[in-house]
């Protein structure tokens, strides 16, 4: 677990992470802009409609259990908005006096509209940290208690109030079923992005990810998981394709998103707080470039990683297959025809076979592992056999042993008494914990010194 002189290490580090975030470094494809022009932009410009108000927000703790109510109800109001914020997975902007959530744009007039930040925005030793994955996020139950709130006071509900009753959006805390939002909101337009009048539901398949950090970003030609989209400043519009926003808004947003692209590639992994066995890690460097690197690419602290960018077959990484299988060729060639496909001369990969393995920088930082985030901490990603069925996270502060969450595996009996959104079931569609299964030839000393490894990247 994380020790106090860590804790204090960890705390000096987050309190200076902004100026690393916005400083700009090389990028593969990059394109001209501002990468704190970015940053402004997602935290200050509602590229969707608002999702609530200040009012909705400030009552959303009465629909809370008996205990926090209580507490919440007794609590100043600025208390109280940290609770909410924290009950929900938000967290406030750095250096940001006025504590306003990173993961939304609120408005002057007390409009909550959600940015991009809501999964690509997270919390790490207690600060925000922008790019990590949100792995606090609870939009279910959070569109829940907004919608059943508005209900209440008599509010207008919104297209998320709305939507999240026939698509869900994410059935465990931190995980989001993202990518059908996009096979959703894509069937709704022609290629060149204007409505159709006939909007059939296309075929979905509805499971969880875990989103993926940003600063792997600037390493990569190709986006998401199975590598089929080619990266590019439109590609990142594509989850604001709300009713509300017609073509002319897409074109008029571009240098927008040129600048958002920037700030993307800025981002810089953070390094490990804690302390390192510096000769286990160079033993374990060994070890990695004997078994790993083909995959997952070279690290030196004096060069820039060399990352392969390299789709594993699916028979070869054996993880859950649902992510690959539920987007279709046709779906991908539904992209391909779209406007969001820009850059013609890269092909999109209609059918992959596999997924990428990802980059591994800052990789201590973002659990859980593997795409769907079904282990929670890097020891028994190393060891497949010791992967927990049924787990909750804990309390406790991130395990810098381990390397990953606090977490207390659950039995069947244990976890009929959590709530869904607060247990993860790798026996669930998508949720599956099986393969990756490379880590088992390794030995015991092995295993070892590659985790110690891992923790310099």
């Amino acid at each position: 677990m994380l020790t106090l002189n860590g804790y204090r290490t960890a705390t000096k580090w987050l309190g200076n992470l902004t100026v690393v975030l916005l400083g700009v470094g090389t990028s593969l494809g990059a394109e001209t802009g501002d990468p704190q022009k970015g940053y402004r932009l997602l935290t200050e410009k509602a590229y969707l409609p608002p999702d609530f108000d200040q009012e909705v927000f400030d009552e959303l703790w009465k629909r809370w259990p008996k205990k926090e109510r209580q507490s919440a109800e007794t609590a100043l109001l600025r208390d109280r908005r940290r609770l909410t914020m924290k009950r929900y997975g938000l967290s406030p902007r750095p250096n940001d006096p006025k504590e306003r959530p990173l993961q939304y744009v609120v408005s002057d007039d007390g409009t909550w509209s959600m940015n991009c930040f809501a999964c690509h925005g997270g919390n790490l030793l207690g600060q925000t940290v922008p790019g990590l994955p949100n792995r606090d996020f609870a939009l279910e139950q959070l569109t829940a208690d907004v919608r059943a709130t508005k209900i209440r006071l008599g509010k207008t509900l919104s297209h998320m109030d709305l939507g999240s009753l026939i698509m869900p959006l994410g059935s465990t805390r931190g995980t989001t079923n993202a990518v059908m939002f996009g096979v959703a909101l894509l069937a709704n337009r022609h290629d060149n992005l204007r409505l159709k009048s006939l909007r059939i539901p296309p075929k979905m398949v509805h499971h969880d990810m875990d989103a993926p950090p940003w600063w792997h970003f600037r390493l990569k030609h190709h986006l998401y998981i199975d590598g089929f989209a080619p990266k590019g400043h439109r590609a990142l519009m594509q989850f604001i394709l709300v009713e509300q926003n017609g073509p002319d808004a897409f074109r008029s947003w571009e240098d927008d998103f040129r600048h958002i692209y920037a700030f993307l590639s800025s981002l810089q992994p953070p390094k490990f707080p804690g302390t390192i066995d510096r000769e286990l890690a160079s033993a374990g460097r060994l070890v990695f470039d004997r078994h790993c690197a083909k995959c997952h690419g070279t690290y030196r602290d004096d060069s820039p990683p060399e990352y392969p960018e390299r789709v594993v077959p699916w028979d070869e990484v054996a993880t859950d297959r649902i992510r690959l299988d539920a987007l279709t060729p046709v779906h991908r060639e539904r992209y391909a025809s779209s406007w969001f496909h820009a850059d013609r001369d890269m092909e999109v990969l209609v059918n992959p076979s596999g997924y990428v393995a990802p980059p591994l920088t800052g990789l201590w930082a973002t659990a859980p592992y593997l795409h769907n985030g079904s282990v929670p901490t890097l020891w028994h990603l190393l060891r497949p056999a010791a992967r927990p069925t049924v787990w909750r996270r804990t309390p406790s502060n991130y395990d810098l042993e381990r390397i990953g969450l606090s977490f207390q595996e659950l039995s069947v009996a244990e976890s009929d008494n959590v709530q869904p959104e607060n247990r993860f079931d790798t026996r669930q569609t998508g949720k599956h914990a099986t393969g990756h299964d490379f880590p088992s030839i390794l030995s015991e000393n092995e295993k070892l010194a590659v985790l110690e490894y891992l923790k310099t990247l």
